[in-house]
């Protein structure tokens, strides 16, 4: 069976205007396109990477203005982690202190430098000196955000999966997404995907009777795995029924890519989508992410979902990054 790795990661925000700025401004992200929430056309969806949208780059967030914090805990993606070459964590270290963002002592995990940190929402992040990052960061440059080649976010390193039971959720990964269990360090058992280049890691942590996932913002809301095309989406699809009686939901068109969700043991939303057909479908790649695009079955109500989305300005100055609530304990 062929590996499959992390399409994307969505998160809730709060603010769309503060989460634009932090994802941009600070982290130097491209925004690789800014859409709306299919099922809730009221909010905004803004998709982060690098300069393609690769699969594998995407951190996507769902803005909602009002919507109060969350907190990670037992059935949630509890870190996304980020890589960048391995010299790279000092330059991001003195930013971070620049620019008031919340984050913790440098720490070693599965032999791996690790620089946690938190967005302006409490969102819990990582970078991660990774050897396989080297090759990717012409896009830091490209953003012109002062953040050369050789130090800018190089695609997801990978998650942090918070159960209570890790056993379930493994043999989901294994077996229906190709990963393999690699490693132990502590209470996180390491599980990795080989040939799929960024968002090849996914850490498990059994955390028995800890504290529930309390949704909001500074939370993620699922998780998404690649499948190549319709035929290998279909494939795992059949997996999870026949080997683990899950049933996913119909096959859903995202306009860059086409998901099926599911909650898996552990009561984290998953959801499987496609490679195609990618970011450039309504935009040049020149141009993604400058104009809003909505869904054609959406495009008749553009005037009235304009007119109820945050008003963004690209040339307003980057607020604070100091989240508005204390961040969970680990």
């Amino acid at each position: 069976m062929q590996g499959s790795g992390i399409h994307h990661v969505t998160a809730i925000a709060g603010q769309a205007r503060r989460n634009l700025d932090f994802y941009t401004r600070v982290l130097g992200l491209r925004l690789v396109k800014k859409t709306v929430n299919y099922d809730d056309p009221g909010a905004y969806h803004f998709y982060y990477g690098d300069a393609e949208g690769s699969p594998g780059s995407l951190l996507t967030h769902f803005p909602l203005e009002h919507v109060n914090a969350g907190r990670s805990g037992v059935g949630a993606v509890h870190e996304t982690a980020f890589r960048v070459a391995a010299g790279a964590l000092g330059f991001w270290l003195h930013r971070f202190l620049e620019t008031g963002v919340v984050c913790e002592p440098v720490e070693k995990r599965f032999g791996e430098t690790v620089l946690p940190f938190h967005d302006p929402d409490g969102l819990r992040l990582a970078l991660v000196a990774s050897a396989e990052a080297g090759g990717r960061g012409d896009y830091g440059a490209w953003m012109g955000r002062a953040i050369a080649a050789e130090q800018a976010i190089q695609g997801l390193h990978g998650v942090t999966l918070l159960v209570a039971d890790a056993a379930p959720t493994a043999a989901i990964l294994t077996n229906v997404f190709g990963f393999r269990a690699e490693d132990r360090d502590g209470s996180l058992t390491r599980h990795r995907v080989e040939g799929v280049g960024p968002g090849s890691v996914v850490d498990l942590r059994g955390a028995g009777d800890f504290l529930k996932v309390r949704p909001g913002a500074g939370t993620v809301h699922h998780l998404a795995f690649r499948a190549a095309d319709d035929a290998a989406q279909a494939e795992m699809v059949q997996r999870l029924k026949t080997d683990h009686g899950i049933v996913t939901t119909e096959q859903k068109d995202r306009s860059y890519f086409r998901s099926v969700y599911f909650r898996e043991p552990g009561h984290i939303l998953f959801e499987i989508a496609t490679d195609a057909p990618g970011f450039t479908v309504d935009e040049e790649a020149t141009a993604l992410g400058r104009t809003l695009k909505l869904p054609a079955a959406l495009e008749g109500r553009r005037a009235d979902i304009e007119k109820r989305l945050p008003a963004l300005s690209d040339d307003q100055p980057a607020m604070s990054a100091q989240p508005e609530t204390e961040p969970s304990a680990n």
